[in-house]
């Protein structure tokens, strides 16, 4: 005890006379420098050896001693010193250095007491030292362990120690600073480099001194903890930090980054290695935190980036070689770059290993019958903790290759649109299959490179690229052959280029890659490639190769036994996705017909796309693979409806097999596990009868259910050269009696006929929500023909399941049934029966008030479907009769309700109220202050059916369903918006409202002109143009008329100068057509306008009437459907009305001039 009393007594004492000396030295240092004029460190640069340099050591021990506040002021007066005398001999130079090592030592030891002015004035003395060092190391040309390389490193190191604390770490201004000072050192080390730097070759075997090579490594390794420690303070406060730090990391970045793009190779050293990964890594922080466009910098950084694809890999032991037995180049064969197992050999001390590198070629192997790659040798940087030589510098520039591949991925989702037009930099045009054979791209490091984390980051970039607004600028790709593009190839045509090869290579790892991830990569790079290429404008033998190639490896399996399953499910998922291409491809369709022609034996000894999923679809002991192979039989229905309709009865056969599950195999349901399976086998039964579904569809020749084109869009002559007519089986026949049904319409009745009695009788009595839903889901694809030619008890079995369906406890059910409804209520039949289309009704009534949304979105869609019906077959004679009244009283009411609802329930509920205002018996005798309180417009109350009747078609009510419709027109998405112009379409048709006073029309008229000259979306223009030219009078257009004729005038005036979207510019034409009936429209009425300033108006406008009607005429011969002669005649009726209008106008305000050249014009049109 006494002993170690001693050893403590000693101790304290030593440590209080290095506090003393400590305290000395530095009163003393401060008592020199203020005794003379210019306390530099040249003045007390013989006391600074003396008291500190001396005793560095001891100093250092004595810091932990003495008060961290003391210290910190301490260290800043030396900085300050040294910083402010940073010049001089070879002793000054030695001082400086021995301060920043004095200082970078203590700050390791003792917590410096910074405070935010405090370290803004070390991070300065640390710039101006550094560039100092920086400066004199150019001049010298000194190595990375000269005195001054050591100094910078000791500034930037003790930056690095003292940011790391808190409450530093954290602070945003202080790490602003940092940021600031490490771009000060880095921009100095680049010009130093940039002064002398080699343009070309590796620098190593250059002209340039060794010495001159020794001096920049030193230069590029302060670059490298420069960039290092910006990595660092972005991923601490990155996404804080003030944009103009975020802009000038950026352009600093850029400016070394062009640096190394004119050079025509980049130097592949284990020092460089660690830099440029280093400035990569820097570029991928900054660009994950980005807080601007670069947009300016994407050409600049993705050809700085390419330069890293093939970095590092020049020996030619890397790249795959090809044994005589090989095929030739031109057959796309080549041997796969796999990826498993690391090889074990017998172990080998590291010195030997060197040698052996160095003289041997391990990797490579030309047998043909064991394919290996590097990447069994290269799965992990662990592979590499034990050598030395080329092994680990290779693994060196693999980190430098995935930091730059990772770069590409952060400015592609950066900038996607922008990105495109990088594509032909980073993907190969031809020759994908050929290892680097003329440079490196993104599918040659997926395809090729040696290391596993290459490829992976190349495939996760080229998903990337497929991905966002990729797909929409790949529908401008067309393939062409390389011989026909000439010297110059126009972007579309590159992108074609990309697209095959692209396909070739994912299609070759698909076939043979063995490694589990690249393969999961490479279906989701081909399942993007699917969804994105326009595969009309491609080679016609593309898609079918896709399907071939997959189907190939389905039936072959894969080598992974424990992902067997999901494998085969995602292949196909891929073939899915290839066969609901659309348009469909008329060469699957041939082989689909081929395969059907020799016979389809469901996979048992039968080949092709067909019987391969007939037999996987059977595979009910793996449910998700038996339900893949249903959604393909499905969607093959849905795309190719006239071939696989020739398989009804393979088809017909599964799915009764699927219905009658106690004899088709599928696993027993026990305990808490077989709930699982009992819902996965529900999946399935479900999928089955989905392809039923389909199937019936495909036979009956079902079109779809979309809405009708607005009546008045037919009618226009002009207009109607831009609609496309949808022919839609299921729905009422407008204008027809419906009566007799051609033995061309009876196609699939015998088909519907053996599914009502053998599959949905039986599924729609399955215990499942999910497979009720779907066979009531049948229902919604039967046509007006096949229902008409069925028994009347198959009628009544479909309408009582439609009507039990949307009173069920399941939503599925319901909102399934609601559909059913909506289809099959638009039939004769039923309109013909007010006591099934009442029953409808309240189904649908009832659905509409739901708690699900997708229940009430179906409902209002059935709803608005009964009204079109309705407004188009009952007659308006016949709303006298009590039944049809109620049946419009309750559409009314549900209407007006629903179009409070969210938009997805008000468009539907602003197309019934349109279709049902159409017909209404308005009654001008009704004034508002006439009547009755309790009338449908102001309440639902009603004192009985009788008087509500008496006052029915009221003012009130043609107010609020005005009010409604601008309500909604207001507060609602684009197809409420589209659906309200369609709506106030029909109420301007309405016979009863032309002896009607037109002041309730006037906000209507404004809201649509507002939409037609302000609205960004084309369709709703091209609907509100249709909406202003349905008055048949002047009259019926109030006192609107004269805006309508200036607004329309002007809109087409300055037609020209819209600026169109990508989504606009299809319906550009369409725009104009219909304005062009519009204007005609509204001109032929002026002549019997009583509005004197219209027709001064007009006659300004002579000129543009007398040209725009001239290039009408002239386009006459040239339109699109010249062969239909009625419909020329119409469009020439049309423009004789309009200009003999014009003439008449003309003539009375005594513009003759104007009135004979149209007069001409007239006589030639005519």
């Amino acid at each position: 005890m006494i002993r170690m009393a001693g050893v403590v007594e000693s101790v304290m004492a030593n440590t209080a006379t290095l506090v003393r000396s400590w305290r000395t030295a530095f009163l003393t240092l401060r008592d020199e420098t203020s005794s003379h004029q210019i306390g530099t460190l040249a003045s007390v640069l013989p006391l600074l050896d003396e008291l500190l340099f001396a005793q560095f050591h001891s100093f250092v021990a004595a810091a932990g001693s003495l008060p961290p506040h003391e210290v910190t002021s301490d260290m800043m007066y030396l900085l300050k010193l040294a910083a402010s005398s940073c010049s001089g001999s070879e002793d000054m130079k030695r001082a400086l250095s021995l301060i920043c090592h004095l200082v970078h030592n203590i700050a390791l030891r003792v917590s410096l007491e910074l405070s935010s002015s405090a370290w803004s004035d070390m991070l300065e003395s640390f710039s101006k030292l550094t560039k100092f060092f920086i400066e004199d190391a150019g001049k010298t040309q000194v190595s990375e362990n000269s005195v001054a390389i050591k100094a910078t490193m000791d500034c930037l190191e003790s930056t690095r120690h003292l940011i790391s604390l808190e409450p530093r770490r954290s602070s945003i201004s202080e790490n602003s600073m940092l940021v600031e000072f490490l771009l000060h050192t880095v921009i100095c080390c680049h010009s130093e480099l940039n002064g002398y730097g080699p343009s070309r070759g590796d620098v190593r075997w250059s002209s340039a001194p060794r010495k001159r090579y020794v001096h920049q490594i030193s230069l590029w390794k302060v670059q490298t903890t420069a960039f290092s420690m910006i990595d660092e303070a972005f991923s601490r406060v990155g996404s804080s930090l003030p944009i103009e730090i975020w802009q000038s990391v950026v352009e600093v970045l850029r400016k070394v980054m062009d640096a190394l793009a004119t050079k025509t190779s980049i130097v592949d050293d284990g020092a460089l290695s660690r830099f440029y990964t280093s400035l990569l890594r820097c570029l991928h922080i900054v660009l994950i935190n980005r807080k601007g466009s670069i947009s300016d910098h994407l050409a600049a950084f993705i050809a700085a980036l390419k330069m890293f694809l093939g970095y590092g890999l020049n020996n030619s032991s890397l790249l795959p070689c090809r044994s005589d037995r090989d095929p030739a180049p031109s057959s796309h064969k080549f041997i796969p770059t796999e990826t498993g197992k690391k090889v074990v050999g017998a172990y080998r001390p590291p010195h030997l290993r060197r040698r052996k590198t160095s003289l041997e070629q391990p990797f490579t192997q030309t047998s043909s019958d064991h394919d290996s790659s590097p990447v069994e040798f290269s799965s992990s940087d662990s592979d590499y903790s034990d050598s030395d030589g080329a092994l680990k510098e290779n693994m060196h520039s693999c980190k430098a290759r995935v930091a730059a591949i990772t770069c590409i991925q952060d400015l592609c989702e950066a900038d996607p649109k922008a990105f495109v037009a990088q594509w032909t930099m980073l993907l190969p045009t031809n020759d994908a299959l050929q290892p680097r054979k003329y440079e490196a791209t993104l599918m040659t490091c997926f395809l090729y490179d040696p290391f596993l984390k290459v490829r992976l980051a190349s495939a996760s970039t080229i998903a990337a690229m497929l991905e966002g607004p990729s797909p929409a600028a790949l529908q401008l790709a067309e393939y062409r052959e390389s011989s026909k593009c000439g010297s110059f190839m126009a972007l579309s045509s590159s992108l074609g280029q990309i697209l095959m090869q692209l396909h070739a290579g994912v299609l070759y790892l698909i076939e043979h890659e063995k490694n589990s991830g690249l393969l999961t990569s490479s279906f989701k790079i081909l399942m993007l490639l699917i969804s994105s290429t326009p595969y009309s404008r491609m080679p016609a033998e593309l898609l079918p190769r896709i399907i071939s190639s997959l189907r190939l490896k389905i039936e072959e399996g894969f080598p992974h036994k424990n992902d067997q399953s999901s494998f085969m499910v995602i292949a196909i998922s891929c073939l899915t996705a290839a066969v609901s291409t659309t348009p469909s491809s008329m060469h699957i369709n041939r082989i689909l017909q081929a395969e059907i022609s020799t016979g389809l034996f469901g996979g048992k000894g039968g080949s092709g796309l067909l019987n391969t999923l007939f037999h996987y679809a059977e595979k009910v002991t793996n449910p998700t693979i038996c339900l893949e192979a249903l959604q393909a039989l499905k969607t093959l229905c849905h795309n190719y409806p006239s071939t696989l309709a020739l398989c009804w009865k393979q088809i017909s056969t599964l799915v009764y097999k699927f219905l009658r599950t106690d004899t088709f195999g599928f696993p027993s349901l026990k305990g808490a596990v077989g709930h699982d399976v009992a819902s996965t086998v529900d999946k399935v039964v479900s999928g089955a009868v989905k392809v039923l579904d389909e199937c019936l569809r495909a036979i009956s020749g079902f079109k779809g259910t979309e809405d009708l084109f607005g009546d008045r869009l037919m009618e226009s002559p002009f207009a109607l050269e831009c609609v496309r007519d949808k022919k839609i089986s299921s729905a009422p026949l407008y204008g027809s009696d419906g009566a007799g049904v051609s033995i061309n319409n009876l196609s699939g009745t015998t088909e519907w006929s053996e599914a009502l009695e053998e599959h949905i009788a039986i599924s729609i009595h399955h215990a499942s929500g999910i497979v009720w839903a779907a066979s009531i889901t049948c229902f919604a694809g039967i046509t007006c023909s096949v229902f008409s030619s069925l028994e009347i008890r198959q009628q009544r079995f479909i309408l009582c399941a439609c009507t039990d369906g949307a009173n069920d406890l399941n939503p599925s059910v319901r909102s399934a049934a609601c559909r059913a409804i909506g289809v099959i209520a638009c039939f004769p039949e039923i309109l013909r029966s007010a006591e099934i289309l009442h029953k409808f009704i309240n189904a649908v009534e009832v659905n509409t008030h739901d708690q699900p949304v997708s229940v009430r979105i179906t409902a209002s869609w059935a709803m608005a479907n009964i009204c079109d019906a309705f407004s188009h077959c009952v007659p308006v004679s016949s709303l006298d009769m009590e039944a049809n009244f109620r049946l419009l009283k309750s559409l009314l009411e549900c209407s007006l309700q629903l179009a409070r609802d969210g938009d997805k329930i008000k468009s539907n509920a602003v197309r019934a109220l349109g279709n049902l205002s159409r017909v209404i018996p308005f009654n001008s005798s009704l004034k508002l202050e006439s009547c009755d309180a309790r009338c449908l417009g102001t309440s639902k109350e009603y004192a009985s059916a009788r008087e509500h009747r008496s006052n029915f078609g009221c003012m009130h009510l043609l107010e609020r369903i005005v009010q409604t419709f601008l309500s909604c027109i207001t507060t609602g998405n684009v197809k409420v918006q589209w659906n309200v112009c369609h709506a106030l379409s029909n109420l301007f048709l309405n016979e009863s409202l032309r002896t009607q006073p037109t002041d309730w029309a006037s906000p209507i008229f404004s809201i649509l002109l507002l939409l037609l000259r302000d609205s960004s979306n084309f369709k709703i223009r091209i609907q509100a143009a249709a909406a202003l030219a349905v008055p048949l009078t002047v009259s019926d257009y109030g006192s609107s008329f004269s805006d309508i004729v200036r607004g329309i005038e002007y809109i087409l005036e300055n037609a020209t100068s819209d600026q169109n979207s990508t989504p606009n510019f299809k319906y550009r034409m369409a725009l104009e057509k219909q304005l062009t009936a519009s204007m005609l429209h509204v001109l032929g009425l002026c002549s019997s306008s009583s509005d004197e300033p219209l027709k001064e108006f007009l006659v300004k406008k002579a000129p543009f009437f007398e040209r725009w009607l001239n290039d009408l005429c002239s386009s006459l011969s040239t339109s699109e459907v010249d062969g239909v002669e009625s419909f020329q005649n119409q469009k020439r009726v049309l423009l004789s009305k309009a200009m003999q209008s014009l003439i008449d106008v003309f003539e009375s305000k005594n513009h003759f001039l104007s009135a004979q050249k149209l007069q001409k014009l007239l006589s030639v049109c005519g």
